[in-house]
């Protein structure tokens, strides 16, 4: 039978990091059987090496590896999986990752962790049968409660974070374009100007890969 720690292992074996699980509820919509869900992700600099390593060439390279390398490891515990990219209608990961850890929505908008910051993802979940027993989650309050500076608010060079608001056209249209070359090349201004977790932040060849994909993605085609 599969546990926590059995299972920890074999995402940091590869590249991941265990980000901790719950039990789910008949009303959560998981596939009928599933007694424990885990969640698969990463924080910091350790797992873009693993990726390196293992990608190809394909469209979506990020993703087609972590489909196929979590898979590999559900697989061999008998597991089902499940990623954001799914969709849509997309998974609701937020709301697993508040289940799971101690993180909270930032005035950003991305969830920010006590330890990491920003600098972390939620890749996936692997869905068991077995009720499997997990480490109670850290009850910490957000970072966010006690900071008065709101430098993430304050930092974009076109305004594009309000609270409760983001404009992702004014975004994607800086960092598509020549002014937006050291939102591009650095990340997003507003997430490096959190002094939590910088010590995890992105190195510049991770972070120009998200750049470019986040471009892609909901940039003007």
């Amino acid at each position: 039978m599969p546990t926590f720690e059995t299972i920890r292992a074999a995402l940091e074996g590869a590249g991941f990091l265990c980000r901790g699980g719950f039990h789910p509820e008949a009303e959560d919509g998981f596939p009928d059987g599933t007694a424990t869900v885990m969640l698969a992700g990463n924080a910091g600099l350790d797992f873009w090496p693993a990726f390196k390593e293992g990608r190809k060439a394909e469209r979506d390279p990020l993703d087609a590896w972590t489909r196929r390398t979590l898979d590999g490891i559900a697989e061999g515990f008998g597991a089902r999986t499940v990623f954001p990219f799914d969709g849509p209608p997309f998974p609701p990961f937020q709301d697993w990752a508040r289940r799971a850890e101690p993180v909270h929505p930032s005035p950003i908008g991305p969830l920010i962790h006590p330890d990491f910051g920003l600098w972390h993802a939620y890749r996936g979940a692997l869905l068991f049968k077995e009720h499997l027993d997990l480490p109670a989650p850290e009850d910490w309050d957000t970072p966010c409660a006690t900071c008065k500076a709101r430098f993430c608010l304050m930092t974009c060079p076109v305004h594009a974070f309000r609270p409760g608001r983001y404009d992702l056209t004014s975004c994607t249209d800086h960092i598509g374009g020549p002014a937006g070359i050291d939102c591009m090349e650095k990340g997003c201004r507003a997430r490096r100007a959190c002094p939590i977790g910088l010590d995890y932040a992105y190195g510049p060849e991770q972070m120009r890969f998200h750049m470019e994909r986040f471009l892609e993605t909901y940039g003007h085609r």
